[in-house]
């Protein structure tokens, strides 16, 4: 079955394994889609498809919706043969029903996680419900607003996702983050004025906080609102919590205490500028955005926060009508990253067309040169992973602004940028490792610690990819002893994957078994998914085939189909049918397995599917694996990502040749 997913918390779409969305054509198939969606894999009739989808069903209508559901399997299925049956949308009795798996329906996937984080511990709670709200794209069934048939879902859906808000409002108060928790739940209380829980936890979070007074006006507001817009009293839970602050009752919990001077003039300066700097103010918004970027650099939470807020802040700033502003407020995130594949793929190709918006409106004078080239990093590194030329370009063209501007903070982030599109074919760590030393020299000579810390990090993949381990093993120490200095968790989460990886690459699988388990232990709170989805299993099959002396076939003996594979599905998918022997289906899914994307995992995944290739002896594959990664002939196949690898290119290069060589 093909790998797609489903979304409906926003407009109705789908994606394929590669997080691309997919063409559903009109209205009337997202319709037919989304319909046999809200039928949670249960068979909706015909007559009952033509009853929903048109007011007044016309002349033709029951073919017509054949042919919708004719038109969506060539798109959810590609792959399946013709007059072979549909495995996803299935013909069932007098209707048609969707197949699709529990975790395929982003909809389904957030109520599993917001009934299960019920039971979990504050910590877990939290983690969880922040996964299951950062599915949410709009409102649910967003064009269908207006029909019958998803009015109930709609509605259900809504009211889950704002218990899961004050769910996760109350997991904040109960590890003592309560500052943490006021302002979204002063949102959430604007927005839906009439929940008295929103008002009971914004008015607990700011006691506990040490603002007495201002909880006690927000019961107030409370009060006036519900009484104005509703005609009815507080509940008895908001009236007992005004009370309890009134004599300050210890039973609500501890109040929050500054502990240093630190603490006391960042509360200070915040409520100053709250009260001070108008709500609608473009310095607000810039201010913002500011907070945004250094809240990403802290990981976890933060950094699932800071992707959310940085796309409403692009859009609030491109409301105004001023590129200068949108400009500005694109290119303040100039937050390193390290890994090459984007987290939200959906989300950086708004960044992207937002910057090239912005790119096409600004003034070509001079005077906006260092703009263009924030945009133009910020369009190369969000376009990771893809193969268009556009992310090469910006990245060159962003290179040479800045150093004709001969400004340091502009040519780190450019590099930055350059190092996202460094993956266009295997072989290219040295081209990595010069990229990294620039940003090293750049960052350490004008005191850019984020920057350094990249450039520490890109090195140690790159110097990892050509077998240098001891160079390697230098930057991962000044890797980690940056982010100790400089409060950076998520370093932490590399350098342990490439303490896994170095025991791989020395032949110490057993210590390389313990480091995988202790480095994916890491992956729950980095807040990078695009970093872990599937990885861990994909590090353990790689272990396997590391050191030549297991074939594709006793490595598929360890497979789970079952695993969490993610984008990585594809090339595991042939392995499956070589337990069976069946060797056709293994040539099958072979020849369909794409080209890998333009990452760090490219020699890896192109060695995965020679691995196949050499078990079935399919010349054709093998001829072009081969091409591929001839490049990469003195590279350890995978290690450029700092996570895993499958030994020296070399050895399977000289696999191929011997395979091609008993075939010819």
């Amino acid at each position: 079955m093909e790998p797609i997913t489903f979304g409906v918390l926003g407009p109705v779409t789908a994606w394929d394994d590669a997080g691309e969305a997919l063409a559903l054509k009109g209205p009337r198939h997202r319709a037919v889609l989304a319909r046999l969606i809200t039928a949670r894999r249960r068979v909706v009739p015909v007559a009952r498809l033509v009853e929903d989808l048109w007011d007044e069903p016309r002349a033709g209508a029951v073919g017509a919706v054949r042919t919708f559901v004719a038109d969506l399997r060539r798109v959810l299925e590609p792959r399946r043969p013709p007059r072979a049956p549909a495995r996803l949308l299935v013909t069932e009795g007098p209707g048609y029903a969707l197949h699709a798996t529990q975790d395929a329906v982003d909809a389904w996937r957030f109520e599993t996680a917001v009934v299960g984080a019920a039971r979990l511990p504050p910590a877990q709670t939290l983690q969880r419900l922040d996964g299951a709200l950062e599915l949410w794209r709009g409102p649910a069934y967003a064009e269908f607003a207006y029909d019958d048939w998803a009015r109930g879902e709609r509605s259900r859906l809504a009211e889950l996702r704002l218990r899961a808000v004050e769910q996760r409002a109350q997991a904040q108060l109960d590890l003592g983050l309560a500052a943490e928790a006021v302002p979204d739940l002063h949102a959430h209380v604007a927005e839906h004025p009439w929940r008295e829980d929103g008002w009971r936890l914004l008015a607990l979070a700011l006691y506990r906080t040490g603002r007495q007074a201002d909880a006690l006006a927000v019961l107030r507001r409370a009060r006036t609102m519900l009484a104005e817009q509703l005609g009815v009293d507080p509940g008895p839970a908001l009236r007992r919590l005004e009370t309890d602050i009134l004599t300050q009752d210890p039973g609500l919990g501890v109040v929050a205490q500054e502990s240093s001077a630190s603490a006391r003039l960042w509360t200070q300066v915040a409520t100053d500028y709250d009260r001070t700097v108008a709500a609608g103010a473009r310095a607000r918004l810039e201010s913002t955005v500011q907070l945004v970027r250094n809240l990403a650099v802290t990981g976890g939470v933060g950094l699932r926060a800071a992707q959310e807020h940085r796309l409403a802040a692009v859009t609030a700033a491109e409301e105004f009508g001023d590129p200068d502003l949108t400009a500005r407020v694109i290119g303040a995130y100039d937050v390193p990253a390290v890994w090459t594949r984007s987290d939200d793929p959906g989300r950086a190709r708004q960044i992207v067309l937002a910057a090239e918006r912005t790119l096409a409106a600004l003034p070509q004078e001079t005077t906006h040169a260092a703009a263009r080239c924030r945009l133009l990093a910020t369009v190369a590194l969000e376009m990771r992973g893809t193969r268009s030329p556009r992310g090469p370009a910006a990245a060159r063209e962003a290179q040479d602004i800045a150093r004709h501007l001969d400004d340091p903070t502009l040519l780190a982030f450019a590099l930055n940028g350059a190092f996202m599109q460094s993956c266009t074919r295997a072989g290219l760590a040295a081209r990595r490792d010069a990229i990294g030393a620039q940003l090293v020299d750049v960052a350490a000579r004008h005191g850019l610690e984020n920057f350094e810390v990249l450039g520490r990090l890109i090195r140690m993949q790159a110097c990892g990819a050509l077998g240098d381990f001891a160079a390697a093993d230098a930057h991962a120490t000044a890797a980690d002893r940056l982010a100790e200095r400089h409060e950076r968790p998520l370093v932490g989460v590399f350098t342990q994957w490439y303490g896994a990886l170095q025991s791989v690459a020395g032949g110490r699988t057993r210590e390389a078994e313990e480091a995988y388990e202790a480095a994916v232990a890491l992956l729950p709170g980095a807040g990078m998914p695009g970093f872990a989805h599937g990885l861990p299993p994909l590090a353990r099959l790689c272990l396997r085939l590391a050191d030549g002396s297991t074939s594709a076939r006793q490595a598929a003996e360890h497979i789970d189909p079952g695993d969490d594979w993610g984008p990585y599905r594809p090339w595991i998918e042939p392995y499956v049918p070589l337990r069976t022997g069946d060797r056709g289906e293994v040539a099958d899914l072979l020849h369909a397995v794409p080209e890998p994307p333009a990452d760090l995992l490219y020699e890896a995944l192109c060695c995965l599917q020679a691995a196949v290739a050499l078990d079935i002896g399919d010349r054709t594959t093998l001829e072009r694996l081969h091409t591929r990664l001839a490049p990469a002939a003195s590279e350890l196949a995978g290690a450029g990502s700092g996570l895993l690898t499958l030994g020296p290119v070399d050895c399977w290069l000289a696999a191929i040749a011997e395979g091609l060589d008993r075939r010819s």
